[in-house]
Formats: C-alpha cells, sequence, structure tokens
C-alpha cells in the first residue's frame, strides 16, 4: 500500500522528486533488537531519477540524526532546497541521469515515519515514549523492507554521512547481498564515549524541559522547545571545527558596538546558535531526538562478533569507500582508520581517503569539490564492476 506524489524541484536544477510513503510488515510484525516487534507501521521516502530495466542502479541515501527523506528539491517545512543537493543531481556525485535514488525517513524519525510523534494504530493515540527503542539495525531492516515494496533486490550503493555511515555499515554487515558497494562518510563502527555524553547532554536539556510532560507534550498541546533547542545548540557545536567557528564568527558583536554586560546575545556566535536552535524546534520532534540519539549510541558494529571488527565482514562480498575529514573531531579520522584494517584484514575490497579541510564534521554537507570528486570516482568504479553504463 504506497501513496506517491511527484513534485517538481526548483529550477530545473534536479528531476522531478517523488514523495512516497508505505505501509510496511502487513502480513507479520517486524522483530526488533529490543526483543519487541513493530508492525504494520509506515515510513516514509522519497525517490529521484528513473529505476533502469533489470534494477541494478539504485542507491540509497541513508541521513543523519536530524535529516529526512528531503535530500533534493524543496523541503516541504522550511521551504528551503534539500540537505545534499551539492551530491544529487544530473551530473553530480550522485547523477540522477544514470541512478535511481531512494531516500527514507529512518524508523523513529518525524517526518512521515513511524516514530514517537506519529499514531499508535492498536490504541488511535501518539505514540509518545510507548513507541519502542529503536536501534540503527531497527532501521536498516525498516529501509530493507522498503526495498521489498520497491521490487529492488540488490543496491548499487548505500551512502551517508554520520548517522548515515552507521546505517550503511550496517547495511554491509547485516545484508551484504543486498548491498554491491558502501560509501560511509564521517563515521564509525560504534559511537564513542565522548558522542555519547553530548547526546545525554541534549536529552537531559529536553527531558528537563517543563513542557516535555514525561514525554507526553503532544497531548497537552505544547512543545519543549526550549530543552530540543538547547539540544540543538550544544549538538551544532560538534558538527564544526574551531577554525571554521572562528573565521565565520571569531570574537565579531552582534548587532551593537558594545558588550551589554548581560545575557543577552553579545557575539555573533552565540546569535547563530540561538538560531539554529529556534528553526530546527519547528520542523524536529522532541522525542524523535531521544529515539535516535539513543539508537546511535547503541550502534556498535562488533558487539556480536566478540568485540573483533573483522570478524563482521569476514568474506564479505561489498565493496567499501571511507571517506573522513581532517577537522573531524565528533568522528575523527582515527575511527574510519580502525574500520579500514578491519576490512583490510578481512581481505575486503576497500579504499579510503581522508580530506583536508578545516570545515569539521558537517563538511560532507558542504560544497567540498575533492570529497564530490572521490564519491564520483568511487561510484565511476563501481559501476565499471556491476556492468552499468559509464560516462
Amino acid at each position: 500500500m504506497t501513496n506517491e506524489t511527484a513534485t517538481a524541484s526548483p529550477a530545473g536544477t534536479v528531476p522531478a522528486v517523488t514523495a512516497g510513503c508505505v505501509e510496511l510488515a502487513r502480513a507479520r510484525p517486524m522483530a526488533l533488537d529490543s526483543g519487541e516487534e513493530i508492525g504494520p507501521f509506515e515510513v516514509a521516502y522519497t525517490t529521484v531519477g528513473d529505476l533502469n530495466a533489470d534494477r541494478s542502479n539504485a542507491i540509497l541515501i541513508c541521513h543523519a540524526l536530524t535529516g529526512d527523506q528531503h535530500v533534493c528539491g524543496t523541503h516541504p517545512v522550511t521551504g528551503r532546497p534539500g540537505w545534499w543537493e551539492e551530491m544529487v543531481g544530473p551530473g553530480r556525485p550522485l547523477d540522477t541521469d544514470r541512478y535511481f535514488i531512494v531516500c527514507a525517513n529512518v524508523l523513529g524519525g518525524c517526518m512521515g515515519s513511524a516514530g514517537p510523534n506519529s499514531t499508535n494504530p492498536a490504541t488511535g493515540s501518539i505514540w509518545g515514549l510507548d513507541f519502542p527503542v529503536i536501534t540503527i539495525g531497527d532501521m536498516v531492516r525498516a529501509q530493507a523492507l522498503l526495498l521489498d515494496e520497491l521490487g529492488i533486490d540488490q543496491l548499487f550503493c548505500a551512502i551517508g554521512g554520520s548517522m548515515g555511515a552507521m546505517q550503511a555499515l550496517e547495511w554491509a554487515a547485516s545484508h551484504r547481498d543486498r548491498v554491491f558497494s558502501v560509501v560511509p562518510v564521517a563515521g564509525a563502527a560504534r559511537h564513542s564515549a565522548q558522542n555519547i555524553a553530548f547526546h545525554e547532554v541534549g536529552r537531559q536539556a529536553i527531558m528537563a524541559d517543563p513542557e516535555w510532560h514525561g514525554g507526553t507534550y503532544h497531548g497537552e498541546g505544547v512543545v519543549p522547545r526550549r530543552g530540543l533547542a538547547v539540544a540543538r545548540m550544544a549538538a551544532h557545536i560538534t558538527y564544526l571545527s574551531e577554525v571554521a567557528l572562528h573565521r565565520k564568527f571569531g570574537r565579531r558583536l552582534q548587532a551593537r558596538d558594545a558588550l551589554s554586560f548581560g545575557f543577552d546575545a553579545d557575539f555573533q556566535v552565540e546569535s547563530y546558535l540561538r538560531h539554529q536552535g529556534s528553526t530546527f524546534v519547528d520542523r524536529f520532534d522532541a522525542n524523535s531526538y531521544l529515539y535516535i540519539t539513543r539508537a546511535m549510541d547503541y550502534f556498535d558494529l562488533a558487539a556480536g562478533h566478540g568485540g573483533r571488527l573483522a570478524g563482521v565482514f569476514q568474506g564479505t562480498p561489498v565493496r567499501f569507500c571511507l571517506i573522513s575529514f581532517t577537522s573531524d573531531w565528533l568522528f575523527p579520522t582515527a575511527e574510519s582508520r580502525e574500520i579500514v584494517r578491519a576490512l583490510n584484514a578481512a581481505a575486503a575490497n576497500v579504499s579510503f581517503v581522508e580530506i583536508e579541510t578545516d570545515k569539521g564534521h558537517d563538511a560532507f554537507l558542504l560544497d567540498e569539490p575533492e570529497f564530490q570528486a572521490t564519491v564520483a570516482g568511487f561510484l565511476e568504479g563501481a559501476a565499471r564492476r556491476r556492468g552499468l553504463p559509464v560516462r
């Protein structure tokens, strides 16, 4: 049961974007890592480009923590361009003239997929904290069910940055026969203690907001805006580098000639973070933030293999391209190198590029020519191996 609508993208930069929402796990519920089950449930997604005759040119884009399925075209909530238009479109690395692009809002998300802000079909009420706790593995299982619905047996590639990299790695680990290649960008095989700590600060900010009401704020007709905004502000700092922050803001004052000797936003960087927080609450659900950060915290690819990461990839047929950024302190290069060493130990087909940039973790979302060229080059080589038309 799929509902799809096609909308034209602005200025003809990309082909028409098809938005869909499909009900999955209709015949039987989907098992979750927690031991619970869910189903039927909905997943919202977009597609761009055309699926070829043998259905071999599909690329799954896996979005990051605060992303969604709207990678290109006009975002229906913000009215702004999609979050990866630097990468998706005709002649771009994720070339919509050559590939069929799919991006799904993750399970637990808040842009149409089942999550804590959606309706529990068993009760007719908003799930809230009754929604089962989900993992990266659960997100990928839901994506696999979506691909079944779309008639795609094997992906040409799964690609994503940050939490998207975790999903791409999970595809290679748990669904190796369904993905030809993966491109994990600025990711890791497990969430570090530092990153779990940052997430906990954000979750506590949300739960300390009086408007959170123990997660039942939907029923109260309110939103824990202040807590969610603070969570976004704290997280956003980790996406940037010190150099990038200094270049963009330094210690410049915000709309004033002198210090106020008070607690208004004296500095431009303060005003910027407050803006990031206030706009975020208009497009994201607070409970979804709790659930998705927890899914990232639980991610540990080697946990089921006695802590031996190479065992995850033993005998894998998947082709890998890992990419990191020199100024990324949230997911530093050392964590990508650990995965590369494990892949080498498993005799996997792997390439690795560390890109010199001062833009921090968010470099994969920005205009970074070397990153774009790396992805395009890897996909070109993978296309040759896959037997797809090449440039």
